[in-house]
């Protein structure tokens, strides 16, 4: 068996069947498809029967204990040479598997990774989301693949590792957010190869709304702290930048009370972004909702940033994440 497709699904049947359907278009076929439910309440068990006929598809229900421990879950049932991780809610082009091929063929890598797209059939807000986390202007590109401001770390929405290599580093942490970076830091420490496979990208629809959108930026702040606390060399300048504009934003919004001028550098940022999304996305709507979306990305993950800073930091707190209980609402 050359691949084993791990998909950990949490109440998401919908996306579990696009998946599938996507996978079961595969021009490549040597490949298995591990399915783990994570104590989800709305199962996709006859989803995935729908597909049993078509792929080699092994479906498993365990406990709820987040995204990591499940994809360890399924690994250990794995079969396959090159273990792939997929976030459910993504949707693999046809030749998804092939570019991975391909590139292992050329030149092979313990741990590869791949950037994402959207669907035409995603929503304006979702489109808009997608341009956030991948443009030059908002992420510095590093998930978008190119023009990247500091390495590459594969992500765990589309991240492949050959199996000896995951089995060495133990698989995932417990970290319920940054736990595949911290597992793409584990693979840089350990001298693995690790490469960015820009061929074998995904369309990825991550949330479905900007308030969503908020907490899972956030989260992602709060864990680059986290992870800083744990490896204090992985914490680069470009992961200072969300901060840094948090900070000058509300410096900027605070100084309007002095000054109308100051809120210039804002409306220029927004103007920016406003053009490129635009012109990338071939739609004023998609602009104009790319500038809501940008300065959440941006400030979402700021305060969760300076808030694990100051509990962690400061403080001297443990581990911690926002909206435990509600953070799929």
């Amino acid at each position: 068996m050359r691949y084993s497709i791990i998909i950990p699904v949490y109440n998401r049947p919908d996306e579990v069947d696009e998946l599938l359907n996507s996978l079961s278009k595969q021009d490549f076929k040597d490949f298995e498809v591990i399915v783990v439910e994570d104590g989800s309440t709305i199962t996709c068990n006859t989803v995935v029967e729908k597909y049993q006929k078509v792929e080699d598809i092994h479906y498993y229900f365990k406990p709820n204990s987040g995204p990591g421990q499940t994809r360890n879950y399924g690994a250990e049932r794995s079969r396959g040479e090159y273990l792939i991780i997929l976030d459910s809610d993504c949707i693999l082009p046809e030749g998804y598997l092939t570019a991975i091929e391909k590139e292992l063929r050329t030149m092979p890598a313990d741990a590869f990774g791949g950037p994402d797209r959207a669907h035409e059939s995603f929503t304006d807000i979702q489109k808009a989301i997608n341009y956030s986390m991948t443009s030059f202007f908002t992420t510095g590109g590093i998930r978008g693949g190119k023009k990247k401001m500091d390495k590459f770390y594969p992500r765990s929405f589309n991240m492949g590792v050959r199996r000896e290599a995951y089995q060495a580093l133990g698989g995932f942490s417990n970290m319920r957010f940054g736990e595949d970076i911290d597992f793409s830091i584990r693979i840089f420490k350990n001298g693995y190869v690790c490469r960015l496979f820009p061929q074998a990208w995904v369309y990825h629809k991550r949330r479905t709304d900007l308030k969503k959108f908020f907490k899972q930026v956030h989260n992602s702040g709060i864990a680059r702290i986290n992870l800083y606390k744990k490896y204090p060399d992985s914490l680069k300048p470009v992961h200072l930048l969300p901060g840094i504009f948090t900070m000058g934003v509300i410096i900027l919004l605070l100084g309007m009370l002095f000054c109308p001028y100051s809120l210039i550098p804002i409306a220029l940022y927004a103007l920016l972004v406003f053009a490129d999304s635009s012109l990338h996305n071939k739609s004023l709507r998609i602009g104009i909702y790319s500038i809501a979306a940008s300065f959440i990305q941006l400030v979402g993950y700021g305060t969760g940033f300076w808030r694990a800073w100051w509990k962690r930091c400061i403080l001297g707190k443990d581990e911690f994440e926002a909206f435990k209980s509600n953070f799929y609402k």
